[in-house]
Formats: structure tokens, sequence, C-alpha cells
């Protein structure tokens, strides 16, 4: 049996392993083929965002749902939760013959969530994207503004307490009898004299 020096079996195995690394390599850059299904895309829109558009806004405030690229006519099942796992919002979109879809408007409290979708012929625990609800704050809300003082004249109604002070109630007093008395001293001349 003929011996093989050390130095050239080492360089033999070190081919050997280079040849199936990347061999590995290039096999597991091959993308596998997908289930039926399991094919399409659900996008985060905007309320605002047309629905042909492929983008996905991670940032929302009202928004929907857009799915493309699925199996014509199939339905895709929806699930919005936080991010502690507890539902907000589910639902579904059935697709139509180009496997294109939109859901209802969603409105949801501010925080983080995440959207989980399955088909209805897909295999496996379906797939997920995350997004946060950021609506901007619509500000102080306008309150009712409560007159003070009297009322005014035919408007009816009782003055407030604090309009009442000493002041004003002994400028009342002295109104009411100067007008008091120039009444009576016109009634008593009725012939208009002097």
């Amino acid at each position: 049996m003929p011996l093989v020096p050390l130095v050239r079996r080492a360089g033999t195995r070190t081919a050997v392993l280079a040849a199936l690394t990347l061999t590995g390599t290039t096999l597991s850059a091959v993308p596998a083929a997908a289930a039926p299904g399991d094919n399409g895309d659900v996008m985060i829109h905007a309320r605002d965002t047309p629905a042909a558009s492929r983008s996905n806004d991670s940032r929302v405030c009202d928004f929907y749902l857009a799915a493309f690229d699925f199996q014509a006519g199939e339905t895709v099942n929806w699930t919005v939760q936080t991010l502690s796992e507890v539902p907000a919002e589910s639902g579904s979109v059935t697709l139509d013959g180009t496997g294109a879809g939109r859901s209802r408007l969603i409105d949801l409290p501010d925080g983080q969530y995440k959207l989980t979708w399955l088909t209805d012929r897909a295999n496996g625990a379906g797939k997920f994207k995350l997004f946060q609800v950021d609506c901007p704050d619509p500000g102080p809300t306008p309150t009712a503004i409560t007159p003070s003082g009297p009322a005014p004249a035919g408007g009816g109604g009782i003055a407030r307490a604090e309009a009442l002070t000493p002041v004003t109630g002994a400028a009342a007093v002295g109104l009411a009898a100067v007008a008091g008395a120039v009444w009576f001293r016109l009634r008593r001349r009725s012939d208009g004299a002097a």
C-alpha cells in the first residue's frame, strides 16, 4: 500500500472541506419553494397611503392592512396584538383575482403592536411584522366659558355670589334710593312745573 505524505493528505482534506462548505453555502442560498399560501405579503398602510403602494408604514395612527402576491381568492386571517401578546384586533381579508386586498380602517390606542397573518391555505405559524401606533396629541379639549357677574339685561338668571361684594351691594342700594327719589319727585308734579 503506497504511503501518501502527511502534507499532501492535509491539503486534500482541506480542499474537500472547502468544497463541501462552498456547496452547502450555495445550496442554502437557494430559496426554498414556498408552500402554497405562504407566498404573499401584508403591508401596514397609514390612512392616506394608496392601497397599491408596496411600502410598509411602521409608525401609524389610523391604518389598514394591504395584502399582495397571494394566490387568487385566498383569505388572509390577521391578528393585531400588543407585544405582551394581548389581542387588540383581528379579522380577515378576502383577496381578489390578482391576490390583493385590503382590510377595514383600524384605530388602536398608542403603543407597540405585532401583526400576525396566516392564509387559509398556509401551513405553519404565519408571518408577522412589528409596528407602532402613535397618534398626534389633539391638544386640550375646549371647556365651556362660565360667565361671571350679573346676567345681562333681559337675560334672567341669578348673579354669582362672587359678583356681590359689600361695595357693589351698597352702590346698588344707593342707586335704587336715588332712582326712587327722582321718580317720586317727578310723579308729584303732574303739570311738569319745577
